[in-house]
């Protein structure tokens, strides 16, 4: 997390459960910008996870914002489309999940406060799977993550802001804590013949007969 008493114009912000399949689609989609594109200073790139009112001051201190989102469109699985201006109350008011509605009242504030943002852009995608706990994201909605980067790539050279591709060898700072990333959260979650569907066993403690925690050293 950035020094959040800094003002950003822009704030580019993932939102989403990763626990919870293709629901982590803004995070995924705001990982994946930030590892395909350098950002001038003033540019804030954000996973925001699952929300909360920490958010708020990135809100109500920028002009502009780009949000990636999985939104309920009631289209095909990976449908994508890019919200602006009359279409983004719809879509604050579709609560498709619990981190929209803690979205809803972040955004409600701001406007009581007179901070609301100048510019509000949400590159969606449809999921297809919310109920895979500890799934990765389905193939379509997988398959859509790169599109909808080049989106936000393209709004922010639209706004007047400088950014550069990465090279190839060029590592970006991780958003979060790094077990979190896509590449070592996937490859870590048990096979299918352990993996649990109504929780992901990573993230239970190991107990004896005695109902004791095990600790993972021993």
């Amino acid at each position: 997390m950035s020094d959040s008493n800094k003002k950003y114009p822009v704030v580019v912000l993932g939102i989403g459960n990763i626990l919870w399949a293709d629901e982590g689609f803004g995070v995924r989609a705001v990982e994946a910008f930030n590892e395909a594109w350098k950002c001038p200073e003033d540019v804030l790139v954000l996973d925001g996870g699952t929300l909360g009112f920490y958010l708020s001051e990135y809100i109500e201190s920028c002009s502009k914002i780009i949000i990636f989102d999985a939104c309920e469109f009631n289209e095909l699985p990976g449908t994508c489309k890019v919200l602006k201006k009359e279409d983004i109350n719809p879509w604050l008011n579709t609560k498709m999940s619990a981190h929209q509605e803690g979205l809803n009242d972040l955004f409600a504030v701001a406007k009581l406060l007179g901070r609301y943002p100048d510019e509000i852009v949400v590159l969606g995608c449809q999921p297809g799977d919310l109920e895979d706990y500890g799934g990765s994201l389905t193939p379509e909605v997988s398959a859509a993550v790169p599109g909808m980067v080049e989106e936000a790539a393209k709004q922010l050279k639209e706004w007047g802001f400088k950014i550069e591709p990465r090279t190839p060898d060029e590592k970006a700072e991780t958003l979060g804590e790094s077990c979190l990333e896509r590449k070592p959260y996937e490859e870590g979650r048990p096979s299918e013949e352990e993996a649990c569907r109504y929780a992901d066993l990573r993230f239970f403690s190991k107990r004896d007969q005695n109902g004791n925690p095990i600790s993972e050293k021993e």
